[in-house]
């Protein structure tokens, strides 16, 4: 077997099996180390957190969410939601 062919053997092409997270190893990759702040208005924080009442419209928040999706906490400024994660020795990624 050449070279180029044994590369190939160990170098899955994007879309193999071999080289495809499942969704749930997807929502595995840092939990519980990594997290993402998420920009949002109102309406859609009530989505992610249904206890939440009394937020006026169109004001915007800001979310820490798990690996996973999971919400995790909320704040009005995005200094605060670092803080948020800094305290729980989370890394912290922005989703746009």
């Amino acid at each position: 077997m050449t070279n180029k062919e044994n590369n190939k053997l160990e170098t899955p092409e994007i879309g193999d099996s071999a080289g495809v997270m499942s969704a749930i190893e997807f929502a595995r990759l840092g939990d519980g180390q990594v997290a993402y702040i998420r920009q949002l208005k109102s309406g859609e924080a009530t989505r992610l957190f249904p206890t939440l009442a009394g937020i006026p419209d169109d004001i915007d928040l800001f979310a820490l969410l798990s690996a996973d999706g999971t919400p995790l906490s909320l704040r009005d400024s995005r200094n605060s939601i670092i803080a948020d994660a800094m305290e729980n020795d989370l890394k912290t990624v922005s989703v746009h």
